[in-house]
């Protein structure tokens, strides 16, 4: 039986010692900022209010109450656009408390990792995130099953253990 998967949010909200994030996609479709960014607009991050979202709200809300919040990305290099995108981006999740680690997929041979991404909840709920072929979102599952749970962790770990961090990783 699916569990019916709540807002981010709320997940987050009932996370009361860490959340971990998986990605490995080079390309995760197109939004609004993307786009801004493709016509050469940057952020201005002195400017605090025209870039910060509910997104990093609610993760600096979550890092306040003393959840440690990691994320990790596998990424092909050359890097697509969208990696060099998201890269200059994450000084917002820097700035809401995140911890973000970056692992050439080159380097990523010799342990197993899941087909697909996903937030591990305190290693007992599982968010995991379905794409299509375009990198748009299709949906989201969660799951509580312990051999899952056990993968997913280990593999965010071996990951997280070789990666480099957004401050020293360079594109």
């Amino acid at each position: 039986m699916q569990l019916s998967v709540p807002p981010f949010s709320e997940l987050l909200a009932n996370t009361r010692e860490s959340a971990i994030h998986l990605e490995m996609r080079d390309d995760y479709g197109t939004n609004p900022r993307l786009e801004a960014w493709q016509r050469g607009e940057r952020v201005d991050w002195s400017d605090r209010e025209s870039w910060w979202h509910p997104f990093h709200q609610t993760i600096a809300d979550t890092v306040a109450r003393g959840v440690i919040i990691r994320r990790a990305r596998v990424v092909s290099e050359p890097v697509s656009e969208y990696i060099r995108w998201e890269h200059d981006a994450t000084h917002g999740n820097i700035a809401a408390g995140e911890e973000v680690r970056w692992l050439p997929r080159s380097q990523a041979t010799g342990f197993l990792v899941p087909a697909n991404d996903f937030w591990l909840f305190d290693g007992n709920l599982l968010r995991v995130h379905h794409f299509a072929g375009d990198g748009s979102h299709v949906t989201d599952e969660l799951s509580t099953d312990p051999d899952t749970l056990k993968l997913c962790a280990d593999a965010f770990e071996s990951i997280w253990q070789r990666a480099i961090s957004h401050s020293e990783y360079t594109i």
